[in-house]
């Protein structure tokens, strides 16, 4: 008996503080869930800021050391077009009441871990969630722990291994791989690692990629 085809492979680099990465997630499960065929989505990750020491620092000092007290017309403008569209996709963003601006390297450890589970994408939506709505220090080991623990990986395992330095280097060397790609901005969406298309792009742009990326596998 065949097996079937095999889902078509996207990889998506991300990191779990950018807004528009939690945005474009969304348009993208919007077009997967018309797609007539299987998709799996891969995550890899990306630090918008590496420089971010490991405990964090305040939200606020962060976001006034970056863009100045008076932030530009184009952040605000930014910012309101985020809340503005979040409710549309399920999204509740609290950018006023976040706590910490933290070091996401943890973050996008228990992701990897939970991608080998095949909760990758349910553990990216938590850490998104617990960032921008629930105001949850996601840089906390116990914040990361207990997050792992609600989307089903082991708690206790995982509190434990974030301890160590458990595949720390494995995803420093992912960072890096991509960067070497030419990635230099997320969300990255990677169809069939032929093509990638980047930014929150709305989700008929992603199902024409998807089609498109099927078409190509059909004609090889």
């Amino acid at each position: 008996m065949s097996a079937g085809p095999k889902p078509l492979e996207v990889d998506i680099v991300s990191d779990i503080v950018c807004p528009w990465c939690w945005v474009g997630l969304r348009y993208f499960l919007q077009a997967k869930d018309y797609m007539p065929f299987a998709i799996t989505l891969n995550w890899h990750p990306y630090m918008l800021d590496p420089h971010v020491p490991q405990g964090g620092v305040p939200y606020s000092d962060y976001m006034k050391a970056k863009f100045g007290d008076g932030p530009s017309d184009k952040f605000k403008a930014m910012r309101a077009h985020l809340e503005e569209i979040g409710p549309q996709l399920g999204i509740d963003f609290q950018f006023s009441s976040i706590p910490m601006r933290p070091n996401t390297l943890n973050a996008h450890r228990v992701i990897r871990w939970a991608s080998g589970q095949g909760l990758g994408t349910e553990m990216a939506e938590a850490l998104f969630k617990a960032f921008f709505t629930d105001q949850r220090d996601v840089g906390d080991t116990a914040v990361l722990a207990d997050l792992a623990g609600n989307v089903g990986l082991d708690k206790t395992l995982t509190a434990e291994l974030l301890s160590t330095e458990r595949d720390k280097a494995e995803v420093s060397a992912d960072i890096t791989h991509f960067q070497t790609l030419g990635i230099s901005g997320v969300p990255t969406f990677i169809y069939n690692r032929q093509y990638a298309v980047q930014g929150a792009q709305p989700a008929q742009h992603h199902a024409n990629a998807l089609r498109q990326a099927v078409q190509n596998i059909a004609q090889t």
